[in-house]
């Protein structure tokens, strides 16, 4: 399995000694158990939604933020597994590639969403305009996602470029605040009305400055 691992070069601290490890271990078990990596994706979804569903018809407690974490971790590691999977069998296809971009869009969106409907049903929000925050959040981490995967597939491939640099720990500590299994944390403040708001609140500031980064960084890159 350690052989199956993506370049850690882009990733932040928690995803490259947190969930890359939990994935590999969820991994090795599907291999053992017989599963393909789609049915993987498709466990990911199944916990990824399912709690984004909890946040949004379950009021808010502390019982709810730990069942809403542990499923929303799961189904991150679970996001990694199914593609060291998919590698350890030789490799994925394009039609497993599409299932997880799939699945990765809807869980961003869906879980914004039903922040969105909490803040609603649930919360006693100092003003009205509280309700703006999770359609913001939602906007930019979408762009991130759209924006970084566009790029990726139009940047050229030189196949004669530069050697590429090391790891560096500098800029995978920097990337915390962006990192998806971060933002899972601020759901165990669900107990706490303001703890849950203001963490969540700071996170999508966090994500907005670094879209500007991003934004101008992708750009530069692609242009001639």
């Amino acid at each position: 399995m350690r052989t199956a691992q993506k370049s850690a070069k882009g990733v932040s601290l928690y995803s490259r000694y947190v969930n890359r490890p939990a994935g590999r271990v969820l991994a090795a078990a599907a291999y053992r158990a017989g599963l393909g990596p789609n049915q993987v994706t498709l466990l990911s979804a199944v916990c990824s939604l399912g709690g984004a569903a909890a946040v949004a018809l379950v009021r808010p407690s502390w019982g709810l933020a730990a069942g809403v974490y542990a499923l929303l971790v799961l189904g991150f590691a679970l996001d990694s597994a199914d593609g060291q999977l998919a590698r350890l069998r030789g490799g994925g296809s394009a039609a497993g590639e599409w299932l997880d971009h799939v699945v990765d869009c809807a869980k961003i969106t869906v879980l914004h969403a039903a922040v969105l409907v909490s803040f609603y049903r649930f919360f006693d929000l100092p003003g009205e305009g509280w309700l703006l925050l999770p359609l913001a959040f939602q906007l930019v981490a979408v762009l991130i996602f759209f924006g970084g995967l566009l790029t990726d597939k139009l940047r050229p491939r030189n196949g004669s470029g530069p050697r590429p640099r090391p790891p560096s720990t500098a800029r995978a500590v920097a990337l915390l605040p962006v990192d998806y299994g971060v933002f899972c944390a601020v759901f165990l403040l669900l107990g706490s009305e303001p703890l849950f708001r203001a963490g969540y609140a700071v996170l999508c500031g966090c994500a907005a400055l670094f879209l500007v980064a991003f934004l101008a960084k992708w750009f530069r890159e692609l242009s001639p």
